[in-house]
């Protein structure tokens, strides 16, 4: 009888390319839990504590610390050592008292930013749909998974427009609407990390549309789908300093 239903394997040669592991060195791979960001665009919080901090040497080791609730995703405590942690999640260590935020890196990587204060209290979310309930209402579709349901027909929002979450309440901050002269962010493509100014966004039809965004060393032109917005005049976020 054959195989049904999706594996629950992953060999360490079908690993994203950006995962920081090594190839050759074994066999399997820690293949991340279904949850808010698929395997091409996450790490699984195992791989994070043992192979990018450092605070395990073995599977075993990193998967004790996380069943002990000890690491935190967005201020809420994550035991499954499979949990996807992707764009812009803020994973917190409360017993060293460290906190990063995940960021795109040049590469088409992802890094881990180290951050501190207020930032590890909030995090940004991107408008990715909106869905009309009964009674008028409307639910906000965000890039993590989440959900945020509005009382009214939120007009106020649209399609790729960013907000700021409180995390874990999930209280909305601030708002940044998407349109030319926003602080944007690059999230993929080859110029993944670069940030700059909205230039202008293209003509260009469907999943095609171009963006340009005027960065400090010149134009960079990518898919709108790439661009991230993170603040008006100044990033709400820190970010990495450019090699």
């Amino acid at each position: 009888m054959g195989r049904k239903g999706p594996t629950r394997h992953m060999k360490r040669e079908k690993t994203p390319p950006f995962w920081p592991i090594h190839r050759k060195e074994h066999v399997w791979a820690v293949r991340p839990s279904p949850g808010p960001h698929p395997i091409e665009a996450s790490i699984p919080l195992l791989v994070i504590l043992r192979d990018m901090l450092g605070y395990a040497k073995t599977r075993k080791e990193a998967k004790r610390l996380i069943k002990e609730g000890k690491i935190l995703v967005d201020g809420r405590p994550r035991k499954d050592e499979r949990f996807p942690v992707g764009l812009m999640d803020v994973v917190e260590i409360p017993d060293t008292g460290e906190a990063y935020r995940m960021l795109p890196a040049k590469g088409r990587r992802l890094t881990l930013h180290p951050i501190d204060g207020e930032e590890r209290e909030f995090k940004l979310c991107r408008i990715i749909g909106k869905t009309t309930l009964k009674g008028g209402r409307t639910q906000l579709n965000l890039h993590d998974g989440r959900n945020i349901h509005l009382p009214d027909s939120g007009d106020q929002y649209k399609v790729n427009d960013v907000l700021k979450l409180a995390i874990p309440h999930q209280e909305i901050l601030d708002h940044v609407r998407f349109e030319p002269g926003v602080i944007a962010l690059v999230v993929g493509g080859r110029s993944a990390g670069a940030v700059g100014k909205l230039k202008e966004i293209g003509p260009e039809p469907g999943k095609w549309r171009t963006a340009a965004i005027e960065t400090k060393t010149g134009e960079v032109r990518t898919l709108l789908k790439y661009v991230f917005a993170i603040g008006r005049e100044e990033p709400l976020i820190s970010l990495p300093e450019a090699d």
